[in-house]
């Protein structure tokens, strides 16, 4: 059995409980904080300790002198020692009770294994921690040299800053700057007036730019012209560019110019390693050789083959002749061919509701082909193409041009060639076939092959109407003059004329007869407004019958 004092020994106090939890509550508090002191780097700004003195380490000779009674004059291997940082030079002037030194010759200050600053001269205030550094200043941190005349070096901010010009090396990259300021916790350098990265494949030039060492970053705050060794000029105001892979994020209206080709977009996104170029909103592409203009709020652009690509809003200008061409599309891409040489081509591919406007000639197709070198425009899916007072339309549609104007126009299969003569009267010939020429922007002569249906109007030269006149017939060719027709040849066929009071309802018009008026472009703006073909106009594709493959062994 246990006495009462024996009892007090084993069974502690409350106060004595809670005196043990506070010696292990500060054990652990300190390994903890000497942890968080070991992980913190040597460029890393820090706090000022108790302990804040200059120490002077070594000093071969050491003096007072009566013109300066409150400085040590120190000469020889100068030694001296401020909070983990180490100085060595010639001679020093060491002020003890206000805790600064001035330096001169071979200065040479070191803190850490990351940081390390040489000059002539340098003025050190232990009470703010700030360097004031003079002559062949040399700030080196890990793999970044900054090189100045006179430096300001804030060692509790870690940040160096020179106010007469100087230079930062950093891996390929060269900055050079009337003002600048690094900073090294985080790796920023910003530099003002007269700004120039130097890299072996391009120049950057700006009034003020921020540099990122540990990431190669630079950052464009204000106008930014950028031109690369391959002639590619890049402006930008707003935007992140990566030095070291060559890729750029660029804000407020910049723009890309590259072999006469233009790219600008409220936004872009290049890369030159893939060689991608894409652009966001109001995006212009232009090619001055080929005198064309691409547009969209989305465009993507291939500099190695020169093909792009655009959507949302898209449109292409051709203003290669006195009347510019306006195509748009969902979808537009131009697919460039022979690229780099003289004999340099493209073809636009436009997909889905395909609209296009010229002062001559309009046109509206479910997807269109402009193939370059034989001047030819395909169009398919119900297209219709106007000029003037001219509509056709049918299957499939080829245009073909001669410089600016219209050449000759191919309609493939249930091909119908209407002219408006006023609001009730319209010419009109249907064929499985047809050919329409041109001469001077208007049609010269017409032909039609297979299952040919006509239906025109004759006049008096007064223009007193003579009748309507129907024919039927296998193949027929159709002059014209002044828009009206000259003449006629056909061979056999079956012919009606009908005075103008007794012309039948059914021959008013032919079968698939429709005045798409309420399609047809007005203007340049009016092809991005999608209007189609109402569903009783809509063709349906012929398709063609082969003879059935007969059984021999079942005729034996």
């Amino acid at each position: 059995m246990t006495t009462k004092q024996e009892q007090q020994i084993v069974r502690p106090t409350k106060t004595n409980r809670h005196s043990a939890a506070h010696g292990l509550l500060f054990v652990f508090c300190l390994l903890l904080s000497c942890v968080v002191l070991a992980s913190i780097p040597d460029d890393h700004p820090r706090r000022p300790t108790n302990d804040s003195r200059i120490h002077l380490i070594h000093s071969d000779v050491m003096y007072k002198n009566w013109n300066d009674p409150g400085a040590e004059v120190l000469v020889g291997n100068v030694k001296l020692n401020h909070e983990g940082v180490f100085l060595d030079c010639d001679s020093a002037r060491f002020y003890r009770e206000e805790n600064r030194f001035d330096a001169y010759g071979r200065v040479v200050m070191i803190q850490g294994d990351t940081v390390k600053l040489t000059c002539d001269t340098l003025y050190y205030d232990g009470r703010d921690y700030m360097a004031r550094a003079y002559g062949r200043v040399k700030l080196y941190h890990r793999d970044t040299r900054l090189e100045t005349d006179n430096l300001n070096y804030d060692r509790l901010q870690g940040v160096g800053y020179y106010p007469q010009g100087g230079v930062l090396y950093d891996g390929d990259n060269v900055l050079v700057s009337d003002c600048g300021q690094y900073t090294m916790g985080t790796h920023e350098a910003f530099f003002t007036y007269n700004v120039q990265l130097n890299n072996p494949k391009f120049v950057l030039v700006s009034d003020t730019l921020y540099y990122y060492t540990d990431t190669e970053f630079a950052r464009i705050v204000s106008p930014t012209n950028i031109t690369s060794s391959d002639s590619t000029f890049v402006y930008a105001e707003r935007g992140d560019y990566d030095t070291k892979k060559g890729k750029a994020n660029l804000l407020n209206r910049s723009y890309i110019i590259k072999d006469m080709r233009k790219i600008v977009g409220d936004s872009l996104y290049s890369d030159k390693e893939s060689g991608v170029d894409e652009a966001f909103g109001n995006v212009i592409i232009t090619d001055e050789e080929n005198l064309c203009i691409l547009q969209g709020n989305y465009c993507k652009y291939y500099e190695q083959t020169g093909n792009a690509m655009a959507t949302d809003s898209a449109m292409v200008i051709d203003y290669s002749t006195a009347d510019s061409i306006f195509v748009h599309g969902d979808t537009l891409k131009m697919f460039t061919y022979n690229f780099n040489t003289d004999s340099v081509y493209r073809n636009l591919h436009a997909y889905n509701r395909v609209r296009m406007f010229r002062r001559d000639v309009q046109g509206v197709c479910d997807s269109l082909v402009i193939i370059q070198p034989d001047s030819c425009t395909y169009m398919y899916g119900q297209p219709i193409l106007w000029n003037m007072n001219q509509q056709v339309f049918g299957e499939e549609i080829r245009v073909y041009n001669n410089d600016s104007t219209i050449d000759w126009v191919h309609v493939i299969n249930q091909a119908m060639t209407i002219e408006q003569l006023d609001s009730v009267r319209y010419n009109q010939v249907s064929a499985k076939e047809m050919f329409s020429y041109f001469k001077d922007g208007e049609i010269d002569w017409n032909e039609a092959h297979g299952n040919v249906y006509v239906i025109y109007y004759v006049d008096e030269d007064d223009g007193n109407p003579i009748g309507l006149n129907y024919v039927e017939t296998t193949d027929m060719k159709m002059w014209m003059e002044n828009r009206k027709i000259q003449k006629i040849w056909m061979p056999t066929a079956k012919c009606n004329m009908y005075p103008p009071l007794k012309i039948p309802a059914d021959r008013l018009h032919l079968e698939n007869f429709a005045w798409f008026d309420y399609i047809r472009p007005l203007d340049k703006d009016d092809i991005f407004v999608w209007r189609g073909k109402e569903s009783k106009y809509i063709l349906k594709k012929t398709e063609q019958k082969t003879a059935p493959i007969q059984n021999l062994n079942a005729l034996k």
